[in-house]
């Protein structure tokens, strides 16, 4: 498995704004995650955020899915808490974009093309203080510099393309290696999860791990390490 700081990472890489609040308080929720981690807001005027109180403690909560069939359910639920502060006017672009992956609101044209105006939208980012997660059947809590600290998964895009084309094409396969690994047949079976240390599988309601001999060192090895899962025998 994955270690806790660079599961979190992944998970947050990918993961949607759901939810943001200011001293406690609910407010408009639109924004991504950058490349450091950190969430990216954009905030319009008007909004408790928006005039730029250091002082004010943001949460930000964010989710992370995964699209099994026809059903949607949650990977891992994290809460990023911390203070607003400015993105700087050299990487609001980057912000922009960060955002604009998970809300493509028009709103980003105005806050790049009026950067710095009192009344225009502004773009902001966490400085965080720590994050609260909860993923699969663990759940706890991350300083900042654990979070911060760590990378996303070096294998995540490629785990993630490999991960839908099975759940896609090749459930069948699956459900039979899963099948043998467990030594009785297996109900509905999904791959839940994947990455350089092994594959977590969902067979009905339960989560299953199966761990690879030895961690993937690239794309082709962890392709080739699940091919024995479902090619087991």
């Amino acid at each position: 498995m994955l270690p806790i700081p660079e599961r979190v990472r992944t998970l947050a890489a990918t993961a949607n704004v759901a939810k943001l609040s200011v001293d406690g308080a609910p407010s408009p929720a639109r924004g991504g995650v950058d490349e450091r981690g950190r969430p990216v807001l954009l905030v319009l005027p008007g909004e408790p955020l928006h005039p730029l109180r250091e002082d004010a403690v943001v949460a930000v909560n964010l989710t992370a899915m995964r699209q099994l069939g026809d059903a949607t359910h949650p990977r891992g639920l994290l809460e990023v808490q911390g203070w607003a502060e400015a993105v700087p006017e050299s990487e609001a672009r980057g912000a922009a974009v960060a955002v604009a992956a998970h809300s493509a609101d028009e709103s980003l044209f105005d806050a790049l093309e009026r950067f710095g105006e009192r009344s225009a939208p502004r773009l902001l980012r966490l400085d965080v203080g720590q994050v609260v997660y909860l993923t699969g059947q663990e759940s706890g809590l991350l300083d900042a510099d654990d979070y911060l600290g760590a990378a996303p998964d070096p294998l995540a895009e490629t785990a993630e393309r490999v991960l839908s084309h099975v759940n896609a094409s090749h459930r069948a396969q699956l459900t039979a290696g899963v099948s043998r690994q467990l030594g009785e047949e297996a109900g509905e079976v999904w791959l839940w999860e994947l990455d350089r240390f092994g594959a977590t599988v969902r067979v009905d309601e339960a989560l299953i791990r199966f761990p690879w001999p030895t961690p993937a060192r690239s794309g082709l090895c962890l392709e080739t390490a699940l091919r024995g899962l479902l090619c087991s025998c």
